[in-house]
């Protein structure tokens, strides 16, 4: 896992979350050629959406992926073009697709998806009770 932090003009954010998805009616069909093009294709979606793939796996029937992506970019926009471009190249380049997903739908409805970060639950924990302890200016407000 990287440790880069993406800055803007005025942001430093590292934010990465766990995403995966299946293909429609759990079929699997993501072998041999179609998987090999399937991974292809979501590292050129994921670069043209500046994504960093920290880790992923195309699976038989799922696909599992480790992102790194901006604070401007919202995962389900993020999911909606990888599901979308890959579904349409897929059923485009292997015919043999179309005929087993009438109505063009390749994937299935919906995902999941989880957060994740280089520091815990404790870490925050730790952080935030440092700051409780009043200042020379007793300026610290405690929620709870």
């Amino acid at each position: 896992m990287s440790v880069y932090q993406r800055k803007g003009s005025h942001t430093v954010s590292r934010l990465s979350c766990h995403i995966v998805w299946s293909t429609k009616y759990r079929y699997k069909v993501l072998k041999g050629d179609i998987q090999k093009r399937c991974r292809d294709l979501l590292i050129q979606i994921s670069e043209a959406e500046e994504l960093e793939i920290l880790k992923g796996v195309v699976s038989s029937d799922h696909v599992h992926l480790h992102i790194e992506y901006s604070p401007t970019q919202s995962i389900s926009f993020l999911v909606k073009q990888l599901k979308g471009r890959s579904s349409r190249k897929l059923q485009q380049e292997f015919p043999q697709l179309r005929k087993m997903y009438w109505g063009r739908h390749f994937w299935a409805t919906g995902y999941g998806v989880w957060s994740t970060d280089n520091i815990t639950d404790e870490m925050v924990n730790e952080y935030l009770e440092h700051h409780r302890k009043p200042n020379s200016d007793n300026s610290n407000f405690i929620l709870e």
